[in-house]
């Protein structure tokens, strides 16, 4: 179920724009030391048609009334309830939700609430995607600078020596969710597998192997177009390592473990 609360009760009321706006899928959790910081790059946007739907999945800090901030300051967000269920059950509600608000045929953006955009993310993966046929899932996705907490840069994300493929990704994931930008018939086909998909481990996996799978397109960007913030409280780390299969794989069992 996707429960809406009152920044705006949804997007049919805002302002028309020319083409399909953008809609920014923003999973929340405790994220109050960052998160301002975060909507301030998506502000900053040299692509400015956007859409912000929020998930907040049970804060208990102040990034709710960080939210409510920004929208009453009149930038286009909804925030919505999480399933509390953790961040790869948060992002399916999103996709969820924003099928049930009719956007699932928009290009949608993965945010999370840790990092910042360079900003050209959007107008970069917009161009990209600009040139597959309409009708042709697409996923853009790019590098990474990886941060400390205090944004203070420490080294790239890999230069992966795979191409994307659904037989790579049945092994590695490629397609860090944080980078994610997906075509109109790419969201279209993500949103609709939401609706019957259970628990999954890694949403952005998950999305790899969907496209991919259904014979789409991924495109990835060797420029790093997202600073990705490390610290204590990440609750999946950078995928970094030369030996990133392993490190991926560790990743799914330690995730498997917990949630059996």
């Amino acid at each position: 179920m996707c429960t809406r609360f009152a920044l705006h009760d949804s997007f049919a009321n805002m302002a028309p724009t020319a083409g399909l706006p953008v809609v920014i899928l923003l999973a929340v959790y405790n994220g109050q030391s960052h998160l301002q910081a975060q909507l301030d790059s998506i502000v900053a946007q040299s692509h400015t048609d956007w859409r912000i739907l929020a998930s907040d999945d049970g804060s208990s800090d102040d990034s709710r009334a960080i939210l409510h901030r920004f929208a009453d300051a009149g930038h286009p967000l909804v925030l919505v309830d999480g399933p509390q269920q953790g961040p790869a059950a948060n992002f399916l509600h999103l996709l969820r939700c924003a099928a049930a608000l009719g956007l699932g045929r928009h290009p949608i953006a993965f945010c999370d609430q840790d990092d910042v955009w360079a900003q050209d993310r959007l107008r970069t993966g917009l161009s990209a995607l600009s040139h597959q046929q309409a009708d042709n899932p697409a996923l853009f996705c790019s590098r990474s600078v990886i941060t400390d907490a205090a944004l203070v840069p420490k080294q790239l994300s890999p230069l992966w020596s795979h191409p994307p493929a659904f037989t790579n990704a049945l092994i590695q994931n490629i397609a860090a969710g944080h980078t994610l930008l997906l075509n109109p018939a790419a969201s279209g086909l993500v949103c609709a597998a939401a609706h019957e998909a259970g628990r999954i481990v890694m949403h952005d996996w998950w999305i790899y192997q969907l496209v991919t799978g259904a014979g789409g397109t991924v495109l990835h960007d060797k420029a790093a177009l997202v600073f990705y913030r490390q610290h204590g409280h990440n609750l999946i780390g950078a995928n970094n390592s030369a030996r990133a299969p392993d490190t991926t794989w560790a990743i799914v069992a330690r995730r498997c473990a917990v949630l059996e």
